[in-house]
């Protein structure tokens, strides 16, 4: 499946905006970022979470860069047949990636069906 960065970048807010605002209210010291490919070790990756659970942080968490979310495109766009396709696995990725950040495993993740 073909699509513009720029469209693909579309798809991820829209999946982000969906999401409970109770839920996005929750975010702190977060950052959603969006790179074409995923790392040569795992190049089939959808997504990562790279940072400290809310549910690991201590007393002493703070003065630290922000946690990282990122979505990778061109792994999406190769298990995908049409632009519905993409919605719904960004869709899965951002929930998925979101709630590593809330200490969610993704034994529990897939038990929800974002796996």
């Amino acid at each position: 499946m073909d699509m513009s960065q720029d469209r693909f970048a579309e798809l991820v807010e829209q999946a982000f905006d969906a999401l409970p605002e109770d839920l996005v209210g929750l975010l702190e010291n977060v950052v959603l970022l969006i790179e074409d490919d995923a790392p040569a070790d795992d190049p089939t990756l959808l997504g990562l979470y790279d940072g400290v659970p809310v549910t690991e942080r201590t007393s002493a968490y703070g003065g630290v860069l922000p946690d990282r979310i990122t979505i990778y495109r061109n792994p999406t766009l190769a298990i995908c047949d049409v632009e519905e396709d993409v919605v719904e696995e960004v869709g899965i990725t951002v929930a998925h990636e979101i709630a590593h950040y809330f200490g969610i495993d993704d034994d529990r993740l897939h038990e929800l069906g974002y796996a």
